[in-house]
């Protein structure tokens, strides 16, 4: 939590917001950023800023790394927040759930947002309506805690053909 409240601190100090943090094998810190706008999206000078200021900070505060990255969320962006998953309303989405609902673990769907309860509240339900094995639309309901990991199925336009 440490790591994550710094590193989110002088991510945003420099103008960006923090998306994720992972760690790797062979002490790999890769930082995921993006601009508080969204629709101006991140280029090599942004993750070389930023990269410059962890490079400094992270041993003053005595965070390990061996190797850092910096990068963009990409066109399958991950899910994270609560915010993201009522900003992303509508998209649509590749879900894992960390325990199996009826068999199934892995759902693709179109996000619904907040069904109930307050945004940032452990009991905040949210919703995916997708299709079942039988064809039919059905509404997944799931809080944060339930879920493994979310990201946004890539949408590529290629001359009008949507893919």
């Amino acid at each position: 939590m440490k790591d994550q409240r710094i590193i989110s601190a002088e991510v945003e100090n420099l103008g960006y917001t923090l998306v994720d943090i992972e760690r790797e094998a062979g002490g790999l810190l890769r930082v995921t950023i993006e601009n508080p706008d969204y629709e101006r999206l991140i280029n090599v000078q942004d993750c070389e800023k930023v990269s410059h200021q962890l490079s400094y900070t992270l041993p003053v505060e005595n965070i390990p790394f061996e190797r850092l990255e910096i990068s963009s969320p990409g066109l399958d962006r991950p899910v994270k927040s609560a915010a993201d998953y009522e900003r992303f309303s509508g998209m649509e989405v590749d879900l894992k759930l960390r325990v199996a609902v009826g068999d199934r673990k892995k759902f693709r769907g179109v996000l619904q947002g907040l069904l109930s309860g307050e945004l940032d509240s452990p009991d905040a339900k949210f919703g995916l309506l997708f299709k079942g094995t039988d064809g039919a639309e059905s509404q997944l309901e799931f809080s944060l805690a339930e879920v493994d990991k979310t990201r946004l199925v890539p949408v590529i336009d290629f001359k009008g053909r949507r893919s």
